[in-house]
C-alpha cells in the first residue's frame, strides 16, 4: 500500500485556533444571557410608543407616558419574579415542560389581567394616600406614583437577579408609602397597614406550609401507603379534584369577580362548594377510565395527579393576572386619573389600554426572565413530584381564601414558598417518624434494616435532609427587607423628582 502523505502540524497555529474557538464559545454563552435583556428593551420601547400614541392629546401627556413606561418596566419585573409561584411546582414535578408552562402562564396572565383586573386604584393609591393631601395635587400625586413605580421595579429587578422570590405587593406598597413620606412627611404613612403587612410576613408562609403539609399527609396516608394504591386513588383523587376546583372557584370569585362586582365571602364560598361538588361527581368516571390498567405503584399515581396539577397552574396564573396586575398599573391609573378631566380625587377603573400594557408586560417578563426563578422554586428548594406539587398549589388557593375571610393581606409569593418548604420539611419528619410508612415498607420488603441515626455523622445527616436550608435563610432575609428597601428608595427618588420638577 502506498504510504499516506504526512500531515502538517503547526502547534502554534493550533493553539491560536483553539483560543479563537474558546472566545467564540464564550461569546455565544454571554450572548444567551444578554439576548433576553435586548428583547426586553425592544419590547419596552415598542410599548412606550404604543402608550404615547394613546396618551397623546391628554392633559400631562408626557408624564402619563413616563408613568406608562415605568408601569411596563414594573410589570416585566413582576412577570420575572412573581409568576414563578404559579408554575414553579408544576415544572419542578415534571408535569409540564418549561416552554409549555411559560406559554400557558403568559396566556392566562393576560386573560386574568384584562378580564378581571380593572378596579385597582383604591388598593394602591386611595387607601394608602387618602387624607394626606397628596391626592388633591395632580403633579404631587403623579410624581409620588412615578417614584413608587421606579423604586419598586428596581428592587424587584435586583431581587430577581439575585434569585430571591419576593412579594411584589409588599414592594409597591412600601414604595407608595416611601413616596408619600417624601411628599407629605411621615404622617402620609398608614401605620396600621404596615402592621398588618408585617403580620402577614409571619402568618402567610407558616399557614401555607402547614396546609400543604396537611394535604400531603392525607395523600400519603389515604393513597400512597395503601396496599392497593390505584383503588385508593380511584376513590380519593376525584374528591381532591373537587376540593381543588371548589377552592379555585372561590379564589377566582374573590380575587377576580370581586374586583368587578362586590361579592360577600360567604357567597363566594357557597359558589365554590357547588362547583367543587359538581366537579367531584363529573371526575369519578374520568379518573376510573384513566386508572384502568395502571400498575400498583407510585408512578401510576403521578399520572393521575398530572392533569389536575397543570389545571391548577393555569388557574393560579389567571388569578394572579387578575389580582397582581394592580401592582404595575395601579400607580399608572392613579397618574391618568390625577391629570385627567375628572380631577385628582377621582378613583376610576383602569383604562383598557393601561390594562393591556400591564398584562403584556407581565407575560413578557415571564417569558424572558422567568425560567431561573421557576427552577429555584420548583427544583432547588426540595424535590417535587405531581402529588407534592398538587399539595403546594392547593395550599396556595386555600390559604388565600382563608386570609381573605379574615381580611389579612397576604403575599402569594410567601404562601407558595412556605408551601414548598412545608412539603419538604414534612417529608423529612414523615420519613423518620411515620409508623405507617415503616409498616408498609416492612410488609413489602423481604428484608428490612433500620439504620441507627446515632451511627450517622452530623455532616452526613445534614446532607440527607430533603430541604435546602440555605434558600430558606436568603429568602427570609429578602422578605424582611423588601418593604423598608422599596420605601427608602422611593423616598430618595421622590425627593429628587420634586426638587427638580416641582419645587
Amino acid at each position: 500500500m502506498p504510504k499516506r502523505p504526512p500531515t502538517l502540524v503547526k502547534l502554534t497555529l493550533d493553539k491560536d485556533l483553539d483560543k479563537v474557538t474558546y472566545v467564540e464559545q464564550a461569546s455565544i454563552f454571554v450572548g444567551r444571557g444578554l439576548a433576553p435583556v435586548g428583547v426586553g428593551l425592544v419590547f419596552l420601547i415598542v410599548m412606550t410608543l404604543f402608550a404615547g400614541a394613546l396618551a397623546s392629546g391628554q392633559p400631562g401627556g408626557l408624564i402619563v407616558v413616563a408613568a406608562a413606561t415605568l408601569g411596563i418596566y414594573m410589570a416585566m419585573n413582576i412577570g420575572a419574579n412573581d409568576v414563578t409561584n404559579n408554575v414553579g411546582a408544576a415544572v419542578g414535578a415534571r408535569a409540564i415542560s418549561m416552554a409549555a408552562a411559560l406559554s400557558m402562564a403568559a396566556i392566562f396572565e393576560i386573560a386574568g389581567a384584562v378580564i378581571a383586573g380593572s378596579d385597582v386604584v383604591r388598593t394602591i393609591s386611595g387607601s394608602l394616600l387618602d387624607g394626606t393631601g397628596i391626592t388633591e395635587h395632580p403633579y404631587l400625586m403623579s410624581f409620588t406614583m412615578l417614584s413608587a413605580l421606579l423604586a419598586a421595579a428596581l428592587w424587584i429587578n435586583l431581587a430577581t437577579w439575585r434569585g430571591w422570590p419576593v412579594s411584589t405587593t409588599h414592594s409597591i406598597v412600601g414604595a407608595v408609602m416611601g413616596g408619600g413620606i417624601a411628599a407629605a412627611g411621615p404622617s402620609a404613612v398608614d401605620w396600621s397597614t404596615i402592621a398588618s403587612i408585617t403580620t402577614s410576613w409571619v402568618v402567610s408562609p407558616l399557614l401555607g406550609g402547614a396546609i400543604a403539609a396537611m394535604f400531603l399527609w392525607f395523600v400519603k396516608t389515604i393513597i400512597i401507603y395503601q396496599d392497593d394504591k390505584v383503588a385508593a386513588a380511584r376513590t380519593w383523587v376525584p374528591v381532591l379534584i373537587g376540593v381543588m376546583t371548589g377552592a379555585f372557584a372561590c379564589y377566582l370569585t374573590i380575587k377576580g369577580v370581586g374586583q368587578v362586582y362586590p361579592l360577600a365571602t360567604g357567597n363566594a364560598l357557597m359558589f365554590g362548594m357547588i362547583i367543587g361538588l359538581a366537579t367531584w361527581l363529573c371526575s369519578i368516571p374520568l379518573v376510573a377510565r384513566q386508572s384502568a390498567g395502571l400498575d400498583n405503584r407510585n408512578q401510576s399515581l403521578r399520572v393521575l395527579f398530572k392533569v389536575p396539577l397543570i389545571f391548577s397552574a393555569a388557574l393560579l396564573s389567571f388569578a394572579h393576572g387578575a389580582n397582581d396586575v394592580s401592582n404595575a398599573i395601579g400607580p399608572v391609573t392613579a397618574v391618568v386619573n390625577a391629570l385627567g378631566a375628572n380631577g385628582p380625587a377621582s378613583h376610576g377603573a383602569a383604562p383598557l389600554w393601561v390594562l393591556w400594557i400591564g398584562a403584556l408586560g407581565i407575560s413578557a417578563g415571564l417569558l424572558l426572565f422567568g425560567p431561573r426563578l421557576i427552577r429555584i422554586v420548583g427544583e432547588q428548594i426540595t424535590r417535587l413530584n405531581p402529588m407534592r406539587a398538587y399539595c403546594v398549589a392547593l395550599s396556595s388557593a386555600v390559604t388565600v381564601i382563608g386570609a381573605s375571610w379574615f381580611g389579612l393581606p397576604v403575599s402569594s409569593t410567601h404562601i407558595a414558598i412556605g408551601a414548598v418548604f412545608g412539603v419538604g420539611l414534612f417529608r423529612e419528619w414523615y420519613t423518620r417518624h411515620s409508623r405507617r410508612r415503616l409498616a408498609y415498607i416492612q410488609k413489602k420488603a423481604r428484608t428490612w434494616e433500620v439504620e441507627d441515626s446515632r451511627d450517622v455523622n452530623p455532616d452526613e445527616r445534614y446532607r440527607r435532609k430533603l430541604v435546602r436550608r440555605s434558600h430558606l435563610m436568603s429568602m427570609l432575609g429578602a422578605w424582611v427587607i423588601t418593604l423598608p428597601c422599596s420605601a427608602g428608595l422611593a423616598t430618595v427618588i421622590n425627593f429628587a423628582m420634586l426638587a427638580i420638577f416641582v419645587r
